[in-house]
């Protein structure tokens, strides 16, 4: 049987390097075709000197002469740099399958072209949905291909609707959220919390920016407008709960008030493994879970005052248009600044809030003014320093 060729957009990040985990498990199914890396060229060399990919991209142009001098002894290998380059190598002929594990908006581009070139997408790229969620499932639709989600929450839906026959059986979708490392903090406590403090996640390891989002609760205001593409819902059909103890990734509501849930370790390489095999599943690198070892599992509302970033995506996906697209670009630029020492962390939220309510709202009818509105978001964070 000929072996699925797996793109993977981002190989050198935490759902990349655990994606070549998971393909290294079953690599009599899957091989890897090509791997995409925005800065790390060493650590993407040696992913390369490992899984030997048809071809490697280095979006950091100024990478690539290392990059090929790292990769000089793989002479079959053909060394890429760019945006383009990774807006294109997307669309290559043996590719059947593209994981999309790019951080931010930067995903967004090479996640629609893979679309278009009809490779089965798993996104992980939640921003992809974010910015344009219309514009992509319309592409989704028109193309025939298949997008399963790789987010534990997203994945942990996509699993329980299995089991549900008809579409109009579903009364709400609810999604857990961790609560980050500043659950129970008051605005007056949040002040002056450090950049260390905020990437001091309680559950999960994940790249800084993430991890950041999660700390502000921006990351499960993205999930909320995912969700709501993803899974053809209206926002008031969405909840959230906070679940300290991250076992159960999320839940679904039928008509009836039953709750069906999908619970595991917090470990991504099922939702992972689950996009990449869908609909077979295959012994896993996850450990079993154990719910009388874990003894108890606890549910808070979130708090919408507090974080405030959590209410903006809220208010932003009930505005329509580019609003969720402005409410990413600005949180994208507010978290660099917070992470480089520019702003306080309060600040993330105050920023995306402002970008909503100032910058003229549109219907976007093309990926142009997607890209319009995430400039404009930018442009106005920016212009508050």
């Amino acid at each position: 049987m000929k072996k699925q060729q797996i793109c993977i957009l981002g190989s050198t990040g935490s759902i990349g390097t655990q994606a070549l985990d998971v393909i290294s498990q079953h690599s009599d199914l899957y091989e890897v075709y090509c791997l995409t890396a925005n800065n790390s060229a060493e650590k993407l060399s040696e992913q390369a000197h490992k899984f030997k990919p048809a071809a490697v991209v280095i979006a950091n142009e100024d990478k690539y002469k290392e990059l090929q001098d790292l990769l000089a002894d793989e002479p079959d290998i053909k060394v890429y740099a760019g945006k383009s380059a990774l807006e294109q190598i997307v669309e290559a002929e043996p590719i059947d399958m593209v994981l999309a594990s790019m951080v931010g908006f930067s995903g967004f581009l090479p996640t629609i072209n893979a679309i278009k070139a009809h490779k089965k997408i798993c996104l992980a790229n939640k921003e992809t949905l974010v910015t344009g969620g219309k514009l992509v499932c319309d592409a989704v639709k028109k193309n025939g291909v298949k997008l399963l989600p790789v987010d534990s929450e997203h994945s942990a839906i996509f699993q329980c609707l299995q089991g549900m026959p008809e579409k109009k059986m579903l009364k709400k979708l609810i999604l857990t959220a961790s609560g980050g490392p500043f659950f129970g903090k008051t605005v007056e406590d949040l002040k002056n919390v450090t950049v260390n403090e905020a990437l001091n996640h309680p559950n999960w390891s994940m790249g800084a920016k993430i991890t950041i989002d999660s700390a502000t609760m921006m990351n499960k205001g993205l999930e909320i407008i995912e969700a709501r593409w993803l899974f053809d819902v209206q926002p008031e059909n969405i909840d959230v709960v906070v679940h300290r103890e991250s076992i159960i990734h999320s839940l679904i509501e039928y008509v009836d008030n039953s709750v069906i849930a999908q619970l595991g370790l917090p470990d991504m390489r099922i939702p992972i493994q689950y996009a990449i095999t869908y609909p077979e599943r295959y012994e896993s690198p996850v450990g079993e879970l154990s719910l009388a070892q874990i003894g108890k599992m606890t549910f808070f509302e979130p708090d919408y005052d507090t974080f405030k970033c959590l209410r903006a995506c809220k208010k932003a996906l009930s505005l329509g248009g580019v609003a969720t697209a402005i409410a990413n670009g600005a949180n994208e630029e507010a978290n660099r600044f917070f992470r480089e020492g520019k702003i306080t962390f309060l600040e993330i939220g105050d920023l995306v809030m402002g970008a909503i309510d100032n910058i003229d709202n549109f219907e976007p009818l093309c990926v142009d003014d997607v890209l319009k509105a995430d400039k404009l978001a930018r442009e106005y964070v920016l212009s508050k320093l």
